[in-house]
């Protein structure tokens, strides 16, 4: 009797680990097929919409620079285009309206279950705002791209996170991001990386773990800058969107609620509006998103195969932690190798099984030993670095790859 049972479930558990693969392919050849189809609109005739090149030369103008900070906001995941930012921004703001009403559809907690997204969005916007008036003369000057985006995901909705909701930290979240982040990114990037030609979000993801990092100790130091009345909603969702089966439907969707981890929002709603907002730009022009390169849909391939990678490899890890930073390629190394070595099956493949195979539990080691005044998320900013650092010059060695 007993060794049936477990046959019984070692049978059962191979059977789930089949269908979650099936259905984590699936979306991966689903979302490929759209894109190229998306690619081939938007190459069928006439660009509908302004390319990467075109913003650039218009700037200052207000209109680019209203369309360059827009396209901040959707720049972790490379896509840097304002259709992906505005698909992102409503479907979280719908995740967060479902969230409340504890609706069935609200996909995974918008913001972790927090209720703190509104004051995530409102420090993270006043804080791409700030770094753009205060840095946005370095793209003017150097006529080239300049990471001003970093503040959006990183220390504005961190210290919210930490410190709860608020007017004072929000406001001071912002503030530090763009006074310690931003100003890191423009050194590391432009007197590190580009001398040594290593690719630029090396620079922006170690500017945001060193600004955290700073911003943190002092806090600590002067906690008067965060001491906040106002006690942060920890409390769980209304309605129950954890499933008890990690089957097939939760692979899917935490797929692509991956998709909207940078910024701190978690949900497939999000995802789903950002994916749409990039393959709807995709259609228009696509040499629009992703800085111009025309690889927009070989990126989106990628991100989606090492979400899937990860997903499945690190399942058991969800399982138990409840949360685990599958993410991390999706928004570091696999991007960042196909812009680097172009959207060839190999660097997809490589990159996408390299990164999911190292970024997680290298993230999950670095974040459990951080101390209780840091957020957790430096954990996974270093896991970038030292990743893309690590295995995109692998990657270079293998025959056939080349710079693009």
């Amino acid at each position: 009797m007993g060794n049936s049972t477990v046959v019984s479930k070692l049978k059962s558990s191979e059977v789930s680990i089949v269908l979650n693969a099936i259905a984590a392919a699936a979306l991966v050849l689903i979302v490929a097929g759209v894109a190229h189809l998306a690619t081939l609109i938007g190459t069928s005739g006439t660009s509908h919409w302004p390319g990467f090149a075109e913003l650039m030369q218009s700037l200052p103008q207000p209109l680019a620079w209203l369309r360059w900070f827009l396209g901040d906001m959707s720049e972790a995941t490379f896509y840097k285009h304002e259709f992906a930012s505005v698909g992102m921004l409503l479907g979280a703001l719908l995740a967060h309206w479902a969230y409340k009403r504890g609706t069935r559809w609200q996909g995974f907690s918008v913001s972790y279950g927090t209720g703190l997204l509104p004051w995530i969005l409102f420090s993270s916007s006043l804080g791409l705002i700030l770094s753009n008036l205060l840095w946005s003369w370095t793209i003017v000057q150097s006529s080239a791209w300049q990471p001003t985006f970093v503040t959006f995901v990183s220390l504005p909705a961190a210290m919210v996170l930490m410190f709860g909701r608020g007017w004072k930290v929000a406001i001071v979240g912002a503030v530090m991001g763009a006074l310690l982040v931003t100003p890191i990114a423009l050194v590391l990037v432009n007197y590190v990386c580009n001398p040594l030609k290593l690719p630029s979000i090396i620079g922006n993801v170690s500017s945001m773990a060193l600004g955290s990092a700073v911003a943190f100790v002092i806090c600590r130091l002067v906690p008067a800058l965060v001491r906040n009345k106002l006690a942060p909603v920890e409390a769980p969702s209304p309605g129950a969107t954890t499933p008890l089966v990690y089957g097939p439907s939760w692979t899917v969707r935490r797929i692509l609620a991956d998709f909207t981890e940078s910024p701190f929002v978690g949900n497939e709603l999000a995802s789903i509006g950002l994916i749409l907002g990039l393959l709807f730009a995709i259609s228009l022009n696509p040499l629009s998103p992703v800085y111009g390169t025309g690889l927009a849909a070989q990126v989106l391939v990628g991100q989606v195969l090492a979400s899937a990678i990860g997903v499945l490899l690190w399942r058991r890890q969800w399982m138990v932690r409840g949360w685990y930073p599958t993410y991390l390629p999706v928004v570091s190394v696999t991007p960042a190798a196909i812009l680097t070595y172009g959207g060839t099956p190999v660097v997809i493949v490589i990159s996408a099984l390299l990164g999911a195979l190292i970024g997680p539990p290298l993230a999950a080691a670095i974040s459990d030993r951080l101390p209780k005044s840091f957020h957790p998320y430096l954990g996974n900013v270093i896991s970038m670095a030292i990743c893309t650092l690590v295995v995109l010059p692998v990657i270079g060695m293998l025959p056939g790859v080349a710079t693009h």
